[in-house]
């Protein structure tokens, strides 16, 4: 695994050197665009609209648009500067309960590894996490942008996760619709704590399978063999108008299903 950052966690007056890992991968399908006549892939190219022709990359710059068609350029070193002195460090800002942020707030996922004589550091770090139960509130500049972070104790790793600025996260009440106290009928509440009793359980996060990929690989294996494929029409799902009907035949279903692990567990 390649580390993607290095740097130190800072803690208190306590520099922890560690190197940044990505904790997650994206494992959709890629496909690429092709000709349809030829099948060859087609080019993507950076093409300047004034000049004709293509851009190298030494010849691109980052400009931003403060009006149309007018735009600011920055250099690296003017993105540099905006980042300051906490480029290469990760400094903890508060220690508080996980449970006090939302999951909206979250981005991306990363484990966090001791380089050099961090080991002794980053394992007393992770065991004062682990036995106050706190998570710690970071700032982090990777690639020029600085952004919220929070690390905390996954396994036997401190792994960090990048967070959304509270003005990056849209006002709910920007949305159109959303209902306000409705008339909901004791029955109707009574189904809807049923089904959610029955549909509870333990997150097992292996249970859980990316069913599309799946699918679109046995096509494409079918496919490299020569196979023809049959696409079965999409099944009519039942159209129920009430709601309380709707309930009650989710919470039978619900309970069938339920019934059906256990005898299947009792084996």
């Amino acid at each position: 695994m390649r580390a993607m950052w290095k740097g130190s966690l800072g803690f208190g007056l306590v520099n922890i050197p560690v190197r940044l890992f990505a904790a997650t991968e994206n494992k959709s399908l890629k496909f690429r665009q092709l000709h349809r006549p030829c099948h060859s892939p087609v080019e993507h190219r950076k093409i300047c609209p004034i000049c004709g022709k293509g851009v190298p990359w030494e010849e691109l710059a980052r400009g931003y648009e403060y009006e149309k068609g007018s735009f600011v350029i920055l250099g690296d070193e003017e993105f540099k500067a905006a980042a300051g002195p906490s480029d290469h460090l990760i400094e903890i800002l508060d220690f508080i309960s996980i449970e006090e942020i939302d999951p909206v707030y979250y981005q991306n996922s990363y484990y966090l590894a001791p380089d050099g004589s961090g080991r002794k550091p980053y394992a007393l770090l992770r065991r004062a996490m682990s036995e106050t139960g706190k998570v710690a509130v970071a700032a982090i500049t990777i690639r020029t942008k600085e952004t919220p972070a929070v690390v905390r104790v996954y396994k036997d790793v401190l792994a960090l996760s990048t967070m959304y600025y509270p003005d990056e996260v849209r006002n709910t009440r920007d949305l159109p619709d959303i209902p306000g106290e409705e008339i909901i009928s004791a029955r109707e509440m009574s189904m809807a704590r049923d089904l959610i009793e029955n549909l509870a359980a333990s997150f097992d996060p292996g249970k859980y399978h990316d069913t599309y990929r799946e699918k679109l690989l046995a096509i494409i294996e079918a496919k490299i063999k020569g196979k023809d494929i049959a696409v079965a029409p999409p099944a009519e799902e039942e159209k129920v108008v009430d709601l309380l009907q709707a309930l009650e035949a989710s919470v039978e279903k619900a309970r069938e299903k339920k019934g059906k692990k256990l005898t299947a567990s009792r084996r």
